[in-house]
């Protein structure tokens, strides 16, 4: 049943994503939640979620824009389940703001493959990944999914190698100049310096620890099948699926060295991960595990949220 509903784009599917999504805002926050109910509060909770379902939307229009799946919406349906299953995700706005801008990055990285407009496109992924970073400082490690884009397209031009630090320059004057403004200093607005730690103790929590599992389990599992995959696609499409296997480490990255481990940084894997894991969706030629793979990750919420 799942399976005849999102196998085909439909505009049934984006009205079920947004109450799925919508479903895990307002559980995470009836949840998870300790901020006492203000206007400017429930403003905030607003725009968050616009900004989350918007952020699936963009996930959309890559997939399809760049030919990362066949004409489904299993990465959209995956992506909304993955939010209700881990649900922290939903409850920090700064890296909801940051992942939004990653992908906004991520859309124009990939779009390089047509190498129309060149120029633009690596200043404008730069300039969104370094937005990102402001909200989110450790989301900057994007910037190496360009350095990888130009080495997989073998792109030798010294200009297009400078060009992405123009991006990331042109955002670091703007904050100083809205430090300037706000703070009276020029570095008041980079007062959070960044920091690391390898302490995972915030993920023995039972439910966390299955969520955190499962999803990794089927991710690999996944990449397996997907890395294999990448050797039948069409050549000139090869370095867009390979970018989003990078995306997928950099993210992965991003949760091993993050200091607050709250379970909020996987919103940064849900992307490639939804990706990933519709590819290897497509090569299910039985449609009862189909239907069964599907069925775990619909269920995998509930049980996170009994236990």
């Amino acid at each position: 049943m799942i399976t005849s509903i999102f196998s085909k784009s439909k505009p049934i599917n984006f009205i079920v994503v947004f109450f799925i999504t919508a479903l895990a805002f307002l559980i995470g926050t009836l949840k998870l939640s300790e901020a006492s109910l203000t206007l400017s509060w429930v403003f905030e909770q607003v725009i968050a979620f616009l900004v989350c379902y918007s952020s699936i939307l963009l996930v959309n229009f890559i997939v399809s824009k760049n030919g990362l799946t066949k004409n489904n919406n299993y990465e959209i349906l995956l992506y909304s389940l993955f939010l209700l299953t881990l649900l922290k995700t939903t409850q920090d706005t700064r890296i909801i703001m940051a992942n939004f801008f990653v992908l906004l990055g991520m859309r124009r990285i990939i779009s390089i493959r047509t190498q129309l407009k060149l120029n633009k496109k690596l200043f404008d992924a730069a300039f969104w990944i370094a937005v990102a970073s402001l909200f989110y400082f450790w989301s900057i490690l994007f910037i190496l999914l360009i350095i990888m884009a130009l080495i997989l397209y073998t792109d030798n031009k010294i200009n297009h190698w400078i060009i992405p630090f123009t991006g990331v320059i042109t955002v670091f004057l703007f904050a100083v100049c809205y430090s300037i403004v706000t703070y009276g200093n020029y570095l008041g607005v980079f007062q959070n310096l960044p920091d690391v730690s390898f302490t995972y103790e915030n993920y023995n929590e039972l439910g966390l620890t299955l969520a955190i599992t499962m999803l990794l389990s089927f991710g690999i599992w996944s990449m397996l099948f997907y890395i294999r995959s990448i050797k039948k696609k069409q050549k000139a499409l090869r370095p867009s699926f390979d970018l989003i296997l990078i995306a997928f480490l950099i993210a992965f990255l991003i949760v091993v060295l993050v200091p607050e481990k709250s379970s909020a940084e996987f919103l940064f894997l849900f992307a490639p991960l939804a990706i990933i894991i519709t590819n290897y969706i497509e090569v299910i030629e039985e449609k009862w595990f189909k239907e069964l793979f599907l069925l775990i990750f619909l269920a995998l919420p509930f049980v996170v949220l009994m236990l």
